[in-house]
């Protein structure tokens, strides 16, 4: 055990310092030289790292150098949502190899469908980047729905065909052979940001979406919180006194998701014309609103300012419970410089708990990421297995 411990050390050393030499590894990790030369020789046997030859010479013999091999293998995230399937493809540094993204337009969404998209996404990238199955080391899944993470099991997505209880995790395990993870999308949303984006080094920050969906991902002491039955941050099922106060139904919108979404907006713009009996054409897209909302039409800045009063409600509810340094707003809507205007101004009257306001800087790659950083997390334990394991 003590030489796996020691093992995980140096790997780990290896993978965040990049090429070092081995009196390097013994300065940094406290470790005996005798102890780094046998974890070394260790991990050379493991093909886990490669010799480099002899680097600079500070006035003595050259050191060895040594580095970790992240081409050995590879990681894959993919992000299910209503219009299509998203996959990134990384090695095992994190560095971006490949994407790609599959229609589902006119398409069936049965789980065993969507895994079987999966399936045949995975040999396209892994064929195109010449890796073989045996080289996919961890597979982690967004999908837009409560998810129990510890049995990889969908409870509901409304927006696809039978997706109830879905035992996701095990279906996906029957099309690849590696660690499956299967995560909510806001979640791992989070997790994105605070890998590469505009969390890195936030320790409890919470990140919102609000797009097709609303929900959020909160971050405490650098981990995800997920709730004792994983649905904490479902936060569309809020009861506000100026929406509803119907019970929150798990196969159906919440009433928060009804008014916020992108759906919402556009059925108050259209409702808009119709009272004012406006001849303008009904914008068709979320992006012809917000540019109309962007250059000041007053149908559109009212809407989006009764936006900004329930989002505005809503963080404040947050902030005074959880009291994060950071709320990080992405999606279509919630990114949008009109809207985040109009919230921090909202917010400037506040005079505590209220923390600092941005915009996702991943944008709609924020899953994706997330899945990577969830799988870099756990390569170390996919690379050395404990000894009780």
């Amino acid at each position: 055990m003590l030489r796996h411990v020691n093992a995980l050390t140096i790997l780990k050393l290896l993978r965040e310092a990049g090429p070092c030499s081995r009196a390097d590894l013994v300065r940094a990790s406290g470790l005996s030289a005798p102890t780094v030369t046998n974890v070394v020789k260790d991990l050379l046997s493991e093909n886990l790292i490669e010799p480099l030859g002899e680097g600079e010479s500070s006035g003595g013999r050259p050191p060895d150098m040594i580095r970790f091999k992240a081409e050995r293998g590879c990681l894959l995230a993919v992000e299910i949502s209503a219009a299509r399937l998203s996959l990134l493809l990384t090695d095992l540094d994190g560095k971006e190899l490949d994407s790609l993204e599959v229609s589902l337009a006119n398409q069936k969404t049965t789980p065993e469908a969507i895994c079987g998209y999966i399936g045949d996404a995975v040999k396209s990238l892994l064929r195109k980047r010449n890796k073989t199955r045996d080289q996919l080391l961890a597979l982690v899944v967004g999908v837009p729905a409560i998810t129990n993470v510890a049995e990889g099991i969908v409870l509901s997505i409304s927006t696809l065909e039978n997706w109830r209880s879905v035992r996701l995790r095990v279906m996906l395990s029957k099309v690849v052979n590696c660690l499956v993870i299967v995560e909510n999308d806001t979640n791992l949303a989070a997790q994105g940001e605070r890998f590469c984006g505009g969390a890195q080094n936030e320790r409890d920050f919470v990140f919102i979406s609000i797009g097709t969906n609303v929900g959020a991902g909160i971050v405490l002491d650098g981990k995800i919180h997920h709730g004792s039955q994983w649905s904490a941050g479902e936060i569309a099922y809020l009861r506000l006194p100026a929406i509803s106060r119907r019970q929150p139904t798990l196969h159906e919108f919440g009433e928060l998701e009804t008014v916020l979404t992108t759906s919402g907006i556009l059925k108050s713009w259209q409702e808009s014309s119709t009272n004012s009996g406006s001849k303008t054409r009904i914008a068709p897209t979320i992006a012809e609103f917000l540019e109309l909302a962007q250059s000041g039409d007053s149908r559109a800045t009212k809407i989006i300012q009764q936006r900004a009063d329930i989002v505005s409600d809503v963080l404040v509810n947050l902030a005074l419970v959880l009291n994060p340094s950071l709320i990080l707003l992405g999606g279509t809507i919630g990114s949008h410089p009109t809207l985040i205007a109009l919230v921090q101004k909202q917010l400037e009257s506040s005079e505590f708990a209220v923390p600092n306001i941005a915009a996702s800087s991943l944008g709609d790659r924020a899953v994706l990421w997330g899945g990577i950083a969830t799988a870099l997390g756990e390569l170390a334990n996919i690379l050395l297995p404990s000894p009780e394991a």
